[in-house]
C-alpha cells in the first residue's frame, strides 16, 4: 500500500510504501536535504515517517549526516529539537552509537533492525558503548543517558562538548540531577550539594526552575534536620513537600529527556519526607506573632546566617596562617559587616581572639591618641578581664602606655593572637581632618602590627584603604587584604526569611522568597525590612482587624508591601547612604544612577555617554568605582543597578 504519510508537509509530494522494510531508492538523500533546508520541520516529519513506516536505517543516517556538518554552536540546539518529542529513542542512540559503520549492517540485518524487539537486541548486544570521540555523537549520548536516567553517564557525554554554546549549561543540569539521583532518603537530601549556575539566556528554563524547587527543598530539609523545634520543623515540612507536589502535578511541563528522571527524583524525596511527617505534627497560630525580623541592629548567634565564604578566608588568614594578617571588610550601609565582626569569636573559635570597638562611639574626642587608646583597651578589659592600666599614663604617654598594655595582654592570652576589629574606621580619617589625633596615628597602628605577629588589625568600613583621599593611610597599603562583603546568596535569603527565629510561626511560598531576592539582591537590611513588614501586617491584618487568613506570605504579599510609600521612607537610612557613598570617589556616579533608573533592563555604555554627557574614560571609571561597591553591575552588554528596591527609590526621587 502507497500514501502520503499522515503529518508530512503535502507539498513535498512524497508517496511512501506504509509498511516496507525495503530501503525506498534515493530516500537518504532527500531526507538529508529535507533537514539541511529546515531541520525543525524536517525532525518533525521523520517522526512521522518513522511512525507510519519502517524506514528507520535511512532516516538515521540522515539525521547523522546533516549534524556531521552541522556548525558547531548549532549542535546542541538542534539536538534539543531532535529529543523533544521523539516517535523511537533508538534515533537519538544510534545519532550517537554507529549504526552502519560499526555495524556494517546487511540487508537481513537492516530488517530486523526495524522490529523493536531485534532492534533492543542489537542495542544491548552489538552496540557496547555509546560513541563520545565526536561533539555531536557526545552530545546525543548525553540526552539519551538523561532519558535512561542515567546522569552521571550524561556528565561525562556533555563534559566533552562544555566548549559548546549550551554546552556548559547541560554539563551542569546532567551533574545537578546526578546530585540529587544519588539522594534517596532525608539524610543523603540533606548532604546534597550543587554549584550554582548562570540561567541567564539558558536551553532549559522549564528544567533549571524545577531544579531550583529541589534545591529548596534541599534546604527545607537541611532546617528540619538542624532545628530542635517542632514549629520550624513543621512549617519547613510543608513547604518542601508542597514544592515536591508542584513538581510533580507539573510534570507536563518538563521537557523531554530528563522528565522522567526529575519526576522519580521528586517522587523519591517527597515519599523520604513524607516518612519523617508523623514525628513533626501542625501548627495553629492562636496570638500574634511576634516580630523577629532585626533591622539596623547587629545580629548575633544562632539568627546570624550566611557569611561562609568571608568565614572561611579569615580562618585562612588567623587560623591557618603562620602569622596574623590584617584586613579591611568594605561594603555599603547595611550590608552586614558589624554583624561579621561581632560574630568573629563564635565563628573562629578560641585559637585567635577577637575585641570589637565601634569607633562611632568614641564621640567628641578631646583629649586626642590617649582617649581612643584608651576606648580600645577598655575593650580588650572588658572582653579578657586584663586591668587597663592608669588613664593618666595614656594622656601622659599614649603610645608607649598602649604598647606596654599589648605585651601584657599577648603574655596572659593563650592564644594564637589578638584581632582588634575596629568598626566604621573611617571615623580616624574624620578625626584627624578635625585636628583631634595626629595623621601619624594610621602609621602607629602599622608599627603595632610589626611589634608582634600576634598582633592584626580588622577595620570595618565603606572604603578600602585604598579609595581613603589621605596619604596618612599610606602605611598599610600592601599589607592589608581587602574583603568585599556583598550580598547574601538566595539559599541564606531563604533561611532568613523562613527561619528568622526558634519558634516562628508563619512561612512563605517559594514564589514570595524569589520575590524577596529578585528586588533585594539579597542586600540582607532590606530583606530584614520586608520580612519585619510582612509581619506587622500579618497581625495587624488577623489580630487587631479580626480577619482570617492563610499563615504562608505570598508574592502577593510583598507586592503589597513595597507599594506601600512608608516602606521607602522607613528604609531611607539604606537609601540615602548608598546614594551619598555615590558622592564620593570618582565623579558622575550619581549621574550615572539617574540615568539607569527608568530603565530596569539597563542601558548601554553608549546610551549611558548620551544620557549623561560624560566622557567613555570618566563614565568607566564611575562605573567601576560603583561596581566596587555593588551598586552597577553589567548584564551582557547593558548597565543596570543591581538591587531593585534602590533603582526605584532613585526613580522615585527623580
Amino acid at each position: 500500500m502507497i500514501s502520503l504519510l499522515p503529518g508530512i508537509s503535502p507539498e513535498s509530494s512524497w508517496l511512501f510504501p506504509r509498511i516496507t522494510p525495503i530501503p525506498l531508492p534515493y530516500l537518504f538523500s532527500r531526507l538529508t536535504n529535507w533537514l539541511q533546508q529546515d531541520w525543525q520541520t524536517g525532525v518533525h516529519n521523520l517522526n512521522q515517517l518513522l511512525q507510519y513506516s519502517l524506514q528507520f536505517v535511512p532516516t538515521t543516517q540522515a539525521v547523522n549526516r546533516v549534524l556531521a556538518e552541522t556548525p558547531s554552536d548549532l549542535v546542541i540546539f538542534r539536538l534539543t529539537q531532535l529529543v523533544a518529542s521523539p516517535y523511537d529513542w533508538g534515533l537519538i542512540y544510534f545519532t550517537s552509537a554507529s549504526l552502519i559503520d560499526n555495524l556494517k549492517l546487511n540487508t537481513l540485518e537492516a530488517f530486523f533492525l526495524l522490529l523493536p524487539s531485534w532492534k533492543q537486541q542489537l542495542k544491548s548486544n552489538l552496540v557496547t558503548e555509546l560513541r563520545l570521540d565526536i561533539p555531536y555523537r557526545a552530545a546525543a549520548a548525553g540526552f539519551y543517558c538523561l532519558h535512561q536516567n542515567n546522569p552521571d553517564r550524561a556528565t561525562e557525554a556533555f563534559t566533552i562538548v562544555r566548549s559548546l554554546l549550551y554546552g556548559e549549561e547541560m554539563f551542569a543540569l546532567s551533574q545537578t540531577l546526578a546530585a540529587f539521583q544519588k539522594a534517596a532518603d532525608v539524610d543523603t537530601i540533606a548532604r546534597v550539594e550543587v554549584a550554582n549556575f548562570s540561567q541567564d539566556n539558558c536551553l532549559r528554563p522549564t528544567t533549571w526552575k524545577n531544579l531550583e524547587s529541589l534545591k529548596g527543598v534541599v534546604e527545607d530539609v537541611k532546617l528540619i534536620q538542624r532545628s530542635f523545634y517542632r514549629k520550624t520543623k513543621s512549617l519547613a515540612l510543608s513547604r518542601a513537600v508542597g514544592r515536591l507536589t508542584e513538581v510533580i502535578n507539573n510534570k507536563s511541563n518538563l521537557p523531554e529527556p530528563e522528565k522522567k528522571l526529575i519526576i522519580k527524583i521528586a517522587r523519591t524525596w517527597k515519599t523520604a519526607i513524607e516518612g519523617i511527617a508523623k514525628d513533626i505534627g501542625q501548627i495553629a497560630i492562636t496570638q500574634p506573632v511576634t516580630n523577629p525580623y532585626i533591622i539596623g541592629d547587629p545580629v548575633f548567634g544562632n539568627l546570624f546566617v550566611g557569611r561562609e565564604d568571608i568565614f572561611r578566608q579569615l580562618e585562612e588568614l588567623w587560623v591557618m596562617g603562620k602569622q596574623l594578617q590584617s584586613v579591611v571588610l568594605y561594603g555599603h550601609r547595611r550590608m552586614g559587616k558589624t554583624s561579621i565582626l561581632r560574630n568573629l569569636s563564635t565563628q573562629l573559635g578560641a585559637e585567635v581572639k577577637v575585641v570589637y570597638v565601634n569607633l562611632q562611639r568614641l564621640g567628641d574626642v578631646s583629649q586626642g591618641v590617649g582617649e581612643v587608646l584608651i576606648a580600645i583597651s577598655d575593650e580588650i578589659s572588658n572582653n579578657f578581664q586584663i586591668p587597663p592600666l592608669k588613664d593618666e599614663e595614656f594622656f601622659k604617654l599614649p603610645e608607649r602606655t598602649f604598647e606596654r598594655y599589648l605585651k601584657t595582654v599577648l603574655t596572659q592570652l593563650n592564644s594564637k593572637g589578638l584581632i582588634i576589629a575596629l568598626d566604621e574606621f573611617e571615623t580616624i580619617e574624620e578625626l584627624i581632618n578635625a585636628k583631634k589625633i595626629p595623621d601619624s596615628f594610621i602609621g602607629y597602628l602599622r608599627g603595632l602590627v610589626q611589634m608582634s605577629p600576634k598582633i592584626a588589625f580588622a577595620f570595618a568600613g565603606l572604603h578600602t584603604l585604598e579609595e581613603m583621599t589621605a596619604d596618612y593611610f599610606n602605611p598599610f597599603f600592601g599589607s592589608v587584604i581587602s574583603i568585599p562583603v556583598s550580598f547574601l546568596q538566595r539559599a541564606d535569603t531563604r533561611q532568613i526569611l523562613a527561619n528568622p527565629s526558634e519558634d516562628f510561626l508563619l512561612d512563605y511560598t517559594p514564589e514570595a522568597l524569589d520575590k524577596i531576592f529578585d528586588l533585594t539582591a539579597g542586600q540582607p537590611y532590606l530583606v530584614q525590612l520586608i520580612g519585619f513588614q510582612l509581619v506587622r501586617r500579618y497581625n495587624d491584618y488577623v489580630f487587631e482587624r479580626g480577619n482570617s487568613r492563610d499563615a504562608t506570605f505570598t508574592a502577593e504579599d510583598v507586592e503589597a508591601i513595597i507599594s506601600e510609600p512608608k516602606f521607602f521612607q522607613q528604609g531611607r537610612y539604606y537609601f540615602e547612604g548608598v546614594w551619598g557613598q555615590a558622592a564620593q570617589g570618582a565623579t558622575g556616579q550619581q549621574e550615572i544612577l539617574r540615568a539607569l533608573a527608568p530603565h530596569r533592563e539597563g542601558l548601554s555604555t553608549e546610551d549611558l555617554i548620551a544620557a549623561t554627557g560624560m566622557g567613555e574614560e570618566d563614565l568607566l571609571l564611575a562605573i567601576n568605582t560603583s561596581i566596587r561597591h555593588d551598586v552597577i553591575e553589567k548584564n551582557e552588554s547593558r548597565w543596570r543597578i543591581v538591587v531593585e528596591l534602590f533603582r526605584r527609590w532613585v526613580e522615585f526621587q527623580g
